[in-house]
């Protein structure tokens, strides 16, 4: 059986979290929504924190959401979402996307937000949720591409941000540019009916700016990403802390504007 082998760059730290649990399907998943109907069985990889899991099963009421992640100790936090919800058509359990322990044709829709960027092989991965989607059905992937993030003013030291990240991801395996290969990996694991767009989150206001700002500043001291970074020799702590004070200034400043570009991918099966 073919296993991950990618290491995940960001892991669960509480500065992960924030900004995973404020996902939801209206900013995450909307090219997906459209496509749902009431009686849809779904599978969500990489559910994380369970929060766009939620807001499907919501959406599928008379159908069932099954929730996944290589990670065992989320799966409970995921739990708590869908309870605290009153949801009773949601389920969960730990999974690799390179070998899901489900049948062929299981699934009326299988989604992956920002899931295939951090994985070793996407095309193998986009193969096996092919093969647990029933003829008709739909693989939906999302991706954000951090080559194409885009922010002003141009604060010293981000550009810093942005190349020490791209490094740390590529040596543990992952692509952090995937919005922009998501169709061609889609091809290439034999998807013949693809569409393809893209969408952003952008950070503008004083509390956008605050929050997404504050989220990077810790993340790149105090996370596994900042972990990652300084043992394999990528940064030391005083670069670290350097880009951290960067996002600060960044946050401050009254004109700031972040985008995060995102690929976005309908494969019909």
């Amino acid at each position: 059986m073919p296993k991950e082998t990618a290491v995940y760059t960001h892991g669960h730290h509480a500065s992960v979290l924030r900004s995973h649990t404020w996902r939801t399907a209206a900013n995450s998943a909307a090219y997906l929504v459209g496509e749902l109907k009431p009686h849809m069985a779904i599978l969500d990889v990489g559910c994380g924190p369970g929060t766009i899991t939620a807001d499907l099963a919501a959406l599928v009421p008379q159908g069932r959401v099954t929730g996944v992640d290589a990670a065992p100790g989320i799966l409970d936090r995921a739990r708590a979402t869908a309870a605290e919800r009153g949801l009773d058509n949601v389920e969960f359990a730990v999974a690799d996307v390179h070998a899901l322990g489900f049948p062929d044709d299981t699934f009326c829709v299988a989604h992956a937000h920002q899931v295939l960027q951090h994985v070793g092989d996407p095309v193998r991965a986009l193969r096996e949720l092919r093969r647990v989607v029933r003829p008709g059905g739909i693989v939906a992937v999302r991706d954000s591409d951090y080559a194409a993030m885009t922010w002003y003013p141009r604060t010293p030291g981000l550009d810093d941000w942005l190349d020490l990240y791209e490094r740390v991801a590529l040596a543990n395996g992952g692509e952090p540019d995937a919005g922009r290969r998501l169709k061609s990996w889609a091809l290439e694991a034999g998807f013949t009916d693809v569409t393809a767009t893209s969408s952003t989150w952008t950070f503008s206001t004083p509390q956008e700016r605050a929050w997404w700002s504050g989220l990077w500043a810790e993340r790149t001291t105090d996370s596994s990403y900042a972990r990652r970074a300084t043992e394999s020799g990528h940064a030391d702590e005083a670069a670290l802390h350097a880009i951290s004070a960067a996002w600060r200034t960044w946050g401050e400043q009254a004109d700031g504007w972040f985008a995060v570009l995102h690929g976005e991918l309908l494969c019909r099966v």
